[in-house]
């Protein structure tokens, strides 16, 4: 398995977590031991960071070939500072990313994090970034993507990612200065909502922009993959081509829009029937596995594709090989860094 989605909880920006005011933050608690303060609670020091060698372990326990690693949700933080903040603190991360990658060729890629507040130091960012070792392209917020005209304010980073057939991990979450999450901790199944519901619809909105307008034409040489199957179109797209052909009969439907459209979804957290419903749409060319990183996720995606109804052949497309060329295009083929190994 290649792991296309792999979050991160790098210990480089302990210090900044020490200094912040409010959550996410490193404080001391009433027994005086050190602990991370987010929003989902809080948890020993000793187990707010991710470890390479214990990650490495459990790789090998699972058969997970290579890691993609990008910030957790809850580190993101760290890209919606003013940018003489954010910038050393990416720098630090994405340095860190690759040093891991460096050390360990061909079991690691990672996606850069960018000073979100500042679009051109943001891009700065990402032409350095994806030029050292193991850095195959970027993360980026979801709400940037929500409708077309959101995105105008990613293409100068489209435009760098073009040019190094670059690799961008559309994942959900807030713009520097967007409410989030929008629905309220008070809120009767909050988590439920949040992470699933709102996710979801959010997601669809992205892939009806990445696929039913023209936005990402002038992009030809970038790879963009959108998470968790790109919301709910596979469950959506019929009823899509049923409003088209009700009010735009002369349209192309959407779902041969979307199939064409060339953007890739991971299989993150869905199950084989949700899978099959992707094949079905987006064809398994257009599918990577991904996990959150988590040995959880492996065994849930892992058991998800054993189930799915796909055929032997669409489940290696998806365990492995569309991932491998995706990370070839983008100058770092996992063959290579396996072989140098």
């Amino acid at each position: 398995m290649i792991d296309m989605h792999a979050h991160w909880k790098p210990a480089d920006i302990a210090d900044a977590l020490r200094a912040r005011a409010k959550e996410p933050r490193i404080l001391r608690n009433p027994d005086g031991a050190e602990v991370l303060k987010s929003r989902m609670g809080e948890e020993p020091l000793a187990n707010a960071f991710d470890d390479v060698e214990f990650h490495l372990g459990r790789m090998d326990r699972q058969g997970v070939e290579t890691s993609v690693l990008s910030l957790l949700g809850t580190f993101c933080w760290i890209e919606s500072q003013p940018p003489e903040v954010s910038l050393p603190l990416c720098r630090r991360v994405n340095d860190g990313f690759s040093a891991i990658c460096q050390k360990h060729p061909g079991r690691f890629a990672a996606f850069a994090a960018l000073p979100l507040t500042d679009m051109t130091a943001a891009a700065a960012e990402l032409e350095r970034a994806l030029a050292l070792p193991g850095v195959v392209g970027a993360q980026l917020p979801g709400n940037f993507f929500l409708t077309r005209a959101d995105a105008e304010a990613a293409r100068p980073l489209l435009e760098v990612a073009d040019r190094h057939s670059a690799v961008l991990l559309i994942h959900h979450g807030p713009r520097p200065g967007d409410a989030f999450p929008k629905v309220g901790g008070d809120t009767d199944n909050a988590r439920r909502r949040n992470g699933t519901l709102d996710m979801q619809a959010s997601l669809s909105s992205v892939m009806v922009t990445l696929c039913l307008t023209e936005f990402l034409a002038p992009y030809p040489n970038v790879t963009v993959v959108v998470h968790n199957l790109g919301g709910n179109i596979p469950y959506e797209v019929e009823r899509m081509d049923h409003r088209s052909l009700l009010d735009t009969p002369d349209e192309e439907l959407p779902s041969s829009r979307i199939r064409n459209a060339k953007v890739y979804v991971d299989c993150n957290s869905f199950g084989p029937r949700a899978i099959e419903a992707a094949v079905s749409l987006y064809g398994a060319e257009r599918i990577v596995c991904g996990t959150d990183g988590s040995a959880f996720g492996v065994d849930w995606t892992r058991k998800a594709l054993a189930d799915a109804q796909i055929g032997e052949e669409a489940r290696e497309q998806i365990l492995r090989r569309n991932a491998a060329a995706m990370l070839a295009r983008a100058g770092k083929p996992v063959q290579q860094a396996r072989a140098a190994a």
